[in-house]
């Protein structure tokens, strides 16, 4: 079973092409579930992210797709929420879907991850930078919010790396998703980043799998071509490491499929 369910459309304003368009990739991909999965309305950074008024839009565009697409393709309909205390909405998190995917993207409202920030990282210490990143993972999983965990370790995108063991930095904020009984995604838009490989790392997959935290896959595509983008190189790693199934959702339901 092929699974790729953390993927986006242009409704987020920094995304390339229609519904249709990833859903056919999909299906000349042969995978089996895709899910869309916007970024979620917050009072905060409202340019990278869809409106409050798109909601019911972006709701009825997806299960149109699902309906049309029914007999070629299993279509999912989630969100990617970023966490950041005081700005999400309530209408996101208690919306009818079938995932949240919570994610950290913002270290103190400073967006570590996108280019235009990047000087950011130049009068701070690099390994508090990395603690900070993975307390908010720990703060995040433990608000009960979300199904999933979008990419673990993305606080490495631009390839500054932290002097300390990335393991004992993480190995918290792994004991908080396994406590939390979250799903870790295993993403693959690391693989187009400066940093040149998936969210997480080999690493930190093996201390999940030893964890025993279950994996769900994403492309995190904004182009029809990145759809299903080193899908095949994070199943191979993923099955590398011991993975045998991996989790699909219905209704905030957990499901678990082989891989």
């Amino acid at each position: 079973m092929r699974i790729d369910i953390h993927n986006h459309t242009t409704r987020c304003n920094h995304a390339e092409g229609t519904i249709d368009e990833y859903v056919q990739r999909a299906i000349e991909l042969g995978i089996d579930i895709y899910g869309f999965s916007e970024h979620a309305y917050m009072d905060f950074d409202e340019h990278y992210r869809l409106g409050l008024d798109e909601m019911p839009h972006y709701r009825d565009d997806v299960l149109k797709a699902r309906d049309r697409y029914k007999d070629d393709i299993e279509i999912l309909l989630g969100y990617e929420v970023d966490y950041l205390p005081g700005h999400m909405d309530s209408r996101v998190l208690n919306a009818d879907v079938d995932f949240l995917i919570g994610s950290v993207h913002f270290i103190n409202k400073w967006s570590f991850d996108n280019p235009e920030f990047i000087g950011g990282w130049e009068d701070k210490d690099i390994n508090d930078i990395w603690q900070a990143y993975f307390d908010a993972i720990i703060d995040m999983v433990k608000s009960g919010h979300f199904d999933i965990v979008g990419h673990l370790d993305l606080i490495k995108v631009f390839k500054f790396m932290p002097t300390k063991d990335i393991r004992l930095l993480a190995k918290d904020a792994l004991r908080a998703i396994k406590d939390s009984s979250m799903v870790l995604e295993i993403n693959t838009s690391g693989l187009r980043k400066p940093i040149g490989e998936m969210y997480p790392s080999v690493e930190l997959l093996q201390e999940a799998y030893t964890l025993d935290i279950p994996i769900t896959f994403g492309s995190d595509a904004h182009k029809v071509e990145q759809v299903g983008a080193g899908l095949d190189s994070a199943y191979t790693m993923a099955k590398s490491i011991g993975y045998t199934k991996a989790v699909t959702f219905k209704h905030r339901e957990r499901q678990l499929v082989k891989i």
